[in-house]
């Protein structure tokens, strides 16, 4: 819970737009960089988290800029993934993952000519014990956040509007910061539909009190994923929202069999991401890593990275929810105009989450 307290503090205070903090001006020559990322588990082809990155990264190549990546089986591959990549004379290593920030922070103590970039954590120096805070900053380290709460409310209070059983769901890969922030959005959301509706829609999965919720226990279980689906659905529910990576590939495939729900993919468009599951997607609530890897690989090319941190919002399009798509006729458009309102006043100031 302290944790979780900390992120978001540290998250809300470091609020740039990308032309603030990341996207460079155009320039007339690029320097020679070797862009690489250390992956978080779940594989590159996860289609949400991490190709979201490597997608970013590709999409930065050019015939000066090369891009690689090394993927990480457990947690204890992160550092020496980053050792490699060291070793490698990487210009920037961008750490994608939470949990792969206390690593990127030791190598970017001590290696001051390396660039660095984190992904989903703060990427600042709080010590051994994690305890020292705001803690220590380097010059040489750009941390990229994201208020996916904003989007994920807006995905609450649709799948609220959305519900026909009056029961929705969520669930997470692991109990962190970069996870549970959706899943608080979403129950967050689906109060506010219950507040102006006078409705009580009830969401499983997640307690907004305890902030605690129901987890898979990592990013590769797809027994334990697809069970927790099929658990929701029978408790009712019929719009889930899981937020566990390519996890969500089981409850979409569960969404096809059964029939009784509908699933909210995350961190990428899932419409195009994995379009056999085009017809159970009622949306996505996207986070823009990948654009945020381009630009922060295109900063260095330009010569104008800095480690001053970036945080997406709706605002600046960080993050945002993604088209219905296919099941847009199933969505009323009262409920449409409703969601886009709701964006619009989170955009302004006007509501706060």
């Amino acid at each position: 819970m302290k944790k979780s307290l900390r992120y978001v503090a540290v998250f809300t205070a470091t609020t740039l737009s990308f032309g603030l903090g990341l996207a460079p001006a155009a320039t007339a020559a690029s320097i020679p960089v070797k862009a690489c990322l250390a992956l978080d588990t779940g594989g590159v082809d996860d289609k949400s988290f991490n190709a979201s990155a490597w997608a970013g990264a590709q999409a930065a190549a050019t015939k000066t800029t090369t891009v690689k990546y090394l993927a990480a089986q457990s947690d204890a591959d992160y550092a020496p993934n980053i050792k490699k990549l060291v070793d490698d004379k990487c210009t920037i290593i961008v750490g994608v993952g939470f949990l792969i920030n206390s690593a990127i922070v030791a190598a970017a103590k001590a290696n001051p000519g390396t660039k660095f970039a984190i992904v989903d954590e703060d990427g600042m120096d709080h010590g051994a014990d994690g305890s020292v805070y705001p803690g220590t900053a380097y010059p040489n380290l750009k941390a990229i956040q994201f208020s996916t709460d904003q989007s994920a409310f807006q995905a609450g209070y649709l799948a609220a509007g959305f519900s026909k059983t009056g029961k929705v769901a969520t669930y997470g890969g692991l109990n962190i910061p970069p996870v549970t922030i959706f899943m608080d959005g979403f129950a967050k959301g689906v109060a506010y539909y219950n507040k102006v509706k006078a409705k009580k829609v009830v969401v499983l999965g997640w307690d907004a009190v305890k902030k605690d919720g129901t987890f898979v226990g990592g990013f590769g279980d797809h027994v334990k994923a697809l069970q927790i689906s099929k658990n929701f659905e029978q408790q009712g529910a019929d719009v889930i929202f899981p937020v566990a990576g390519g996890l969500g590939g089981d409850t979409a495939g569960q969404s096809m069999i059964s029939k009784k729900s509908v699933t909210i993919w995350v961190d990428s468009d899932g419409f195009i991401q994995v379009p056999k599951y085009r017809s159970v997607l009622l949306t996505s609530v996207v986070k823009g890593v990948g654009t945020s890897v381009t630009a922060v690989i295109k900063s260095v090319a330009a010569g104008k990275f800095t480690g001053t941190g970036y945080l997406g919002t709706l605002a600046n399009k960080g993050t945002f929810l993604a088209p219905y798509h296919d099941l847009a006729k199933k969505v009323p458009a009262r409920l449409q105009n409703e969601v886009r309102a709701i964006g619009k006043d989170i955009k302004s100031g006007k509501l706060k989450i």
